[in-house]
This record gives structure tokens, sequence and C-alpha cells, in this order.
């Protein structure tokens, strides 16, 4: 009890040092206020950009654990087959989300013409599996199977060439099916950054042969995909692969882990996470070192001050406890403010879409270790700011206090 009544006290009487010399102090601290804002912000902008990181990986190649059984090509099973026997190892296993993937054509009917624009075929579950963003309206339900028309998500120059119609108004796209036509209702514009120029079309799976009048040759089959957790992953792999090799035969499918972390065993993002830390640790030391000199400056100025404290009984001890604790208290004060600026900043709108994209599906708060950080930094450099002083405030004698 005794030792929390002397905190406290040294607490008070830092705070009531650091108003009497407030405009030193203030001066002191900006420096220590923006090293802790910039280092709560490169750790909180480094999560935004490792969540952009991570989830373009898995948007490409899926979420882990993705699971990609591929046709051997030559003496492969007929599609029908194949569905038959993954719809029977999905609901052996109690895999919930799984998709079919491939690639077709489109000749749509724009208002300069007719065009043919290359579609990807999946199944509802496939947004899911690899994060796919969905700017304006949504993704396929599994009521959208039912529709009379068929549904379709396409990207932004698609959208633009239909005229930036209101999805509101259920726009329709026109597709050429033989001599007929087929009405296509758009249900959602998807972003595409790698290529904004280009049209480009998501359909069902259902809605193939609706569409298209069936799969073209020419793009090859079409493979499979399941999301598991990545701890059943190799074991599933084992075991779809013999129950396909007993369905259709040896060699009909090749059956592997698909996603960015198949064939790592260390973090893909480790070298970008140690850069990032770097650059946090050089702010941090600069911050410090310009505290430190500034305050080794202001205890050359309180010599007097400090050696009448020492004729009033003051031991060295309670001289070196209030001295340092006057940088303590201030630069905690200055990382709170530091991680609140921090805070504004990396949770801006306008610095979340400029990293994002507007293609980060789930952005990250504002990391609780930044905060953490930040604060933990802030008090550290106090300490370590007020070494120096502390010890030299200790030497000083009442003497002193004369010569000054």
């Amino acid at each position: 009890m005794n030792a929390l009544t002397a905190l406290w006290g040294a607490i008070v009487e830092a705070w009531q040092e650091l108003r009497i010399h407030r405009t030193r102090v203030l001066l002191s601290l900006i420096g220590v206020g923006v090293a802790v804002c910039a280092l709560s912000s490169v750790v909180g902008l480094a999560n935004i950009a490792e969540q952009g990181m991570r989830e373009n990986s898995e948007r490409w190649g899926g979420r882990p654990a993705l699971i990609a059984v591929f046709p051997s090509g030559e003496g492969s099973a007929s599609e029908t087959r194949l569905d038959a026997a993954w719809a029977a190892i999905l609901k052996r296993h109690d895999i919930r989300y799984s998709s079919k993937v491939g690639s077709s054509a489109l000749p749509v009917q724009f208002r300069d013409g007719v065009t043919t624009v290359p579609v990807q075929t999946v199944d509802p579950s496939y947004a899911t599996m690899h994060r796919t963003v969905v700017a304006q309206g949504r993704w396929f339900l599994a009521a959208d199977e039912q529709l009379l028309a068929p549904p379709v998500i396409v990207n932004e120059a698609f959208w633009r060439r239909l005229g930036s119609p209101s999805l509101a108004a259920h726009p329709t796209a026109t597709v050429r099916k033989g001599e007929t036509k087929v009405t296509a209702v758009v249900v959602g514009v998807m972003k595409t950054p790698d290529a904004p120029d280009d049209a480009t079309a998501i359909i069902l799976n259902s809605a193939l042969d609706r569409l298209t009048g069936g799969r073209n040759a020419d793009y090859g089959p079409p493979s499979l995909e399941a999301w598991v957790p990545p701890e059943r992953a190799k074991p599933l792999v084992d075991a779809i692969t013999a129950e396909f090799d007993q369905a259709l035969g040896q060699g009909a499918v090749s059956v592997s882990r698909n996603d960015y972390l198949a064939h790592q065993d260390s973090d893909p993002l480790l070298y970008f996470k140690l850069v990032v830390g770097g650059v946090a640790v050089l702010i941090l030391l600069l911050g410090a070192l310009g505290l430190v000199n500034i305050a080794m400056v202001t205890v050359r100025h309180r010599i007097r001050e400090i050696g009448v404290r020492r004729s009033f009984g003051a031991t060295s001890a309670r001289v070196f406890f209030a001295v340092m604790m006057e940088s303590v208290v201030a630069t905690v004060v200055a990382g709170a403010a530091g991680v609140g600026l921090s805070v504004l900043i990396v949770k801006s709108p306008w610095v979340e879409e400029l990293l994002g994209r507007g293609m980060i599906a789930d952005m990250p708060p504002f990391p609780v270790e930044a905060a953490v950080l930040g604060l933990v930094a802030a008090t550290a450099v106090g300490a370590l700011a007020g070494l120096l002083p502390a010890l030299v405030a200790v030497r000083v004698k009442v003497i002193d206090a004369i010569r000054y």
C-alpha cells in the first residue's frame, strides 16, 4: 500500500512539474507524439496491406485450404460421371463449400455490336471460397438457379458498355445463342483492376446450357474445388484421390491442394513483416534520441531547482524517480495522443480506399496490438529518455544551487 501511495504521489508530482514547464515539455513531446503516431500508423497500415495481399492470393488460389480436382485429359471420365462422383464425395465427407469452375464465352449484343465475352462458370459458394468482391449489387444466391432469366455478374467494363444502368432497375444483357436470343439479368458488378478495359462476366454452371448451349471443348473441362479446414486438407486429398480412382478409374483426375499456403511451411508475408518492423523501430529510435537531447538540456536548466530540493531533504532515490517519472508521464500522454491520431489516419475512408482499392472484402479494424505497441513504446521511450537526466539530477549537490 505504501509503495502504491509513493508511486501515485510521484505521478502527481511529475504532472505538476509538467504543468509548470509545459512550454518546454510540449516542444519536446511533439517529436515523441509524432514518432508514436508513425509507429502505430505503420503497424496499422501494414495490417491493411497484409490483409490485401492475403485476400489477393486467396482470390486467385482460394482460401486455405482449397482442394482442387483436375480431370487428367486423355481417358478422363465424362462431366456427368465426374459430377456424380463429386457429389457423393462431398456428401460422404460433409464438405459444405464447393464449386465447379470452368471457362466459356458468350456472344453479347451491346449497343455497338456483338462481342464475344469470356465468362467464368461457377457455383454460388465460389465467392466465399475465393473472396470475390462485388462492388455493386450482389453475388449469386442458391435460388438464382431457378430463375427464368439467367442471372449474370459483370465487370465494370461490361457494365459501362451496357450504359451503366442502375441495378435497381434489373438491367438485362442480350446473349446470342445461335439464331435465338437469350435475356440475362445483371445482378452484380465486380471489380477487375487487372483488366479494366476488357468486358468479362461470371455465370452459374446451371445457366450454362441456357446461355451457350453447352460447354465449349476449346476451353477444356472444368475443375472442381472444395474449401476445407487446413488440418483436414492432407487426409482429404488422399481420401478423395482414392475415391475418384475407385469410381472413375486409376488416374482419371488429379487432386491437390491449390491455395497459396499449399507449398509453404513458413509465413509468406514474413519478409514484409520484418521490413515493417524495422521501419517502426527506426522511427521509434529517432523519436527517443530527440527526447533524450531535449531532456538533458532541460535538466541542465533545472540544477538550481534540484539543488534546493536536495537541501530540503530530498533523497537521491526521490530525485531520480521524480525526474524519470516526468519523462514517463509526459511520453505516455504524448503516446496516447499519437495513437489517437494514428487511428484517425489509418481508419480514414480515403486511406482505406487508397490501400484497398475497393478489393478488400474484410477490412481489418485498427489493430489493438498497434495501440498497445504505441503506448508501450511511449512508456519505454520515456523511461530510457529519463534515465540519463535522472542520473545527472542525482549527482547534483546542494552547493550547485548556490553556484547556479
